[in-house]
């Protein structure tokens, strides 16, 4: 089904838009949040919740890219899941590896600004990644959206795993520059 279908299901208040979303993007979905979660009863509450997010936001939204519409969606009940779960322990996995590798990219928010800031931070990071040549920028979002692990990354494109930890370190280094360049406070 396209997804301007789907998006009209939802606009229409049909429930058949849940199951037509899960057979569409529920695998996308549910690797988004085990790569996170690494555990299969809280992927599949968090895919489940997906849809739940989705039937609330349609209307008055209408997504413009279904796949990170949901991605997003996903992804931010999984990260949620596990700060939860890992509050007092840092915990093993992707996600604790890949969120120290961006610690020296990504500015510490405080105070009233912080929106703000997440703002500037969001175009800056957009603008960065577009200019990225096309493997470069996949494998940077494989890593740092969807938290694959480098062995993962390495094996998709058909790279050593030490090309892809150099890789991704030239281009936190980049994305460092850029940022200290627009005045982002590290």
């Amino acid at each position: 089904m396209e997804d301007s279908a789907i998006i009209e299901l939802y606009w229409a208040r049909d429930e058949q838009a849940l199951p037509e979303s899960d057979k569409k993007y529920g695998k996308l979905c549910r690797t988004v949040a085990y790569n996170i979660l690494k555990n299969r009863e809280d992927t599949e509450e968090c895919v489940n919740d997906t849809w739940m997010r989705a039937w609330n936001a349609m209307p008055p939204g209408r997504p413009g890219v279904l796949s990170a519409f949901f991605s997003r969606i996903v992804r931010n009940l999984a990260l949620d899941r596990y700060k939860a779960a890992h509050a007092e322990k840092r915990g093993g996995g992707q996600l604790p590896a890949a969120l120290e590798e961006l610690e020296g990219c990504i500015p510490n928010a405080s105070g009233v600004e912080e929106e703000i800031a997440f703002r500037e931070l969001s175009r800056l990071l957009d603008s960065f990644l577009r200019e990225l040549p096309e493997k470069e920028c996949c494998i940077f979002l494989r890593r740092y959206w969807y938290v694959d692990s480098t062995r993962d990354i390495a094996r998709r494109y058909g790279m050593p795993e030490g090309s892809v930890k150099s890789q991704l370190s030239r281009t936190r280094q980049k994305l460092r520059k850029v940022l200290e360049r627009e005045g982002v406070a590290l």
